[in-house]
């Protein structure tokens, strides 16, 4: 079973670990995500550990977490000007993430393996990536996106946000954010 991507039609239940087991290697950073499904209203993703990011995701819909092997973090940044905080979800734990609160998924340990549930999204309806000031919190870049192949969308959002150091200068105090080497 290294390809099990069935039409809508003839879909039948698999063995997920199974599954993880044959995409593994698709599971690394710098996303680590990989849909099981791209015919479907879900997008439901295996999530490998390994990555830490240091943008925040403003989903407009809610996103469902289990922690399928070992521990994540997930940082949550209330508001702008406000620290980030730190909630752990722990092996087995589910999360169901409100809408339009912006979170940060860490998953530092390389063996750690998450599901996680979001809806597709409409025609307009966009998704956000936000990087906040290392030193005062406040907003310092967001990008807007339509969110059509969640892994493979991603990773020239972050390239872009890095390389530019313009999109890095903190308009609140002017620090300059780190880039890919900030951690949260």
């Amino acid at each position: 079973m290294t390809n099990y991507d069935p039409s809508p039609v003839d879909r039948r239940p698999f063995n997920l670990m199974g599954w993880v087991e044959a995409h593994r290697e698709e599971l690394t950073p710098p996303v680590a995500n990989k849909q099981i499904w791209r015919e479907a209203d879900m997008i439901v993703m295996i999530v490998g550990g390994g990555n830490e990011r240091n943008d925040f995701h403003d989903d407009p819909r809610e996103e469902f977490f289990f922690q399928i092997k070992g521990d994540m973090n997930l940082w949550i940044w209330p508001e702008h000007g406000v620290a980030p905080f730190d909630m752990p979800i722990r092996e087995g734990e589910v999360y169901l993430l409100p809408p339009g609160l912006r979170h940060s998924p860490q998953r530092a340990d390389p063996d750690s393996i998450g599901l996680v549930v979001e809806y597709q999204r409409p025609k307009g309806e966009l998704d956000a990536f936000e990087w906040p000031c290392p030193k005062c919190s406040a907003l310092v870049h967001r990008v807007e996106v339509q969110v059509q192949a969640i892994d493979k969308d991603l990773p020239p959002l972050f390239a872009a946000f890095h390389g530019d150091e313009e999109a890095r200068t903190c308009p609140s105090c002017g620090h300059l954010h780190p880039g890919k080497e900030w951690r949260l």
